[in-house]
């Protein structure tokens, strides 16, 4: 069966890191928005320049435009089994745009799940946070080690801290979070379709708790 879930967390909170496993364990992709919008922008479409002036211009991209970027993903046959989104939706908004948009076609969203962190844990994951560029998969020295040292594990490409992955600018980031995306969890509640799990543990067992929601709420 098809399986359309999204993951909802504070800056560090591992998404990037669960997101990748997800979709291979179940045969979906993985959308993350800010992968979706420099892809965009990168192949020129129509869509991808509009979103390309509003980055240029340190303008947040209108919702409509990243549902519309969304949707065309979706299309995709990579996209046929299902997805998990990763980074959207982040307001009350886009959540509704997106059930919106799921409903022209038949379809819905199955599940939503809440990763749960403590503040000083995401501070110390953070800190240490080593990016993949292209994919967006994530590493740690600590939490989730790569293979080698500073090297992505698939393509052996460097692997990058970002800059915005600095405490100071952490705070300022799970400020947003609380205000704007914290509410999101409360839309998903309502509808019956919100899992939590326990963020504050290894990537493994994170890993189990998020397939035993996923398959509780898929086998209804």
């Amino acid at each position: 069966p098809e399986k359309r879930v999204v993951l909802i967390g504070p800056p560090g909170a591992g998404k990037g890191t669960q997101a990748p496993k997800i979709a291979k364990e179940y045969c979906i992709c993985r959308l993350a928005t800010g992968d979706m919008l420099r892809a965009a922008v990168a192949s020129s479409t129509p869509l991808g320049l509009k979103a390309k002036k509003a980055m240029d211009a340190g303008a947040l991209v209108e919702d409509d435009l990243v549902i519309d970027i969304l949707k065309e993903n979706i299309r995709q046959p990579r996209c046929s089994r299902g997805f998990v989104l990763d980074g959207f939706p982040r307001t009350i908004t886009q959540a509704r745009k997106l059930d919106e948009m799921l409903a022209q076609s038949n379809k819905k969203l199955d599940a939503a799940i809440e990763l749960k962190i403590g503040e000083k844990s995401i501070v110390e994951r953070i800190s240490g946070r080593l990016i993949h560029r292209r994919s967006g998969r994530t590493y740690h020295p600590k939490f989730n080690p790569p293979r080698k040292p500073g090297i992505d594990d698939i393509t052996g490409d460097r692997l990058i801290h970002r800059s915005d992955d600095n405490p100071a600018l952490f705070r300022k980031r799970h400020e947003t979070y609380q205000t704007l995306t914290a509410p999101v969890t409360g839309y998903y509640k309502n509808q019956r379709k919100l899992g939590i799990v326990n963020g504050d543990q290894p990537v493994r067992s994170v890993f189990s708790d998020i397939c035993k929601v996923i398959n509780g709420f898929t086998s209804k």
